[in-house]
């Protein structure tokens, strides 16, 4: 059980560099380019504050998960 965890761990840390990856690309940036104020507020909701939140919620998860603290 120890080593599911240890590999779950890393597909969190995977997950959380994959989320990384959507909510900067996919979803943030494209909302600076339409010009309207709605999707420019939008936008800089989700790059500075959800992307944050969502990234290091799953990269500390995983990370402790990786190192065994749950092991417990």
């Amino acid at each position: 059980m120890k080593q599911v965890r240890r590999l779950l761990g890393i597909v969190w840390m995977a997950l959380a560099v994959l989320a990384a990856y959507f909510c900067i690309v996919e979803f943030g940036l494209p909302k600076f380019n339409t010009g309207k104020q709605d999707d420019l507020v939008f936008g800089i909701i989700i790059l500075f504050i959800l992307t944050p939140l969502i990234v290091f919620g799953l990269a500390i998860f995983g990370y402790y998960s990786v190192i065994g603290e749950y092991d417990e």
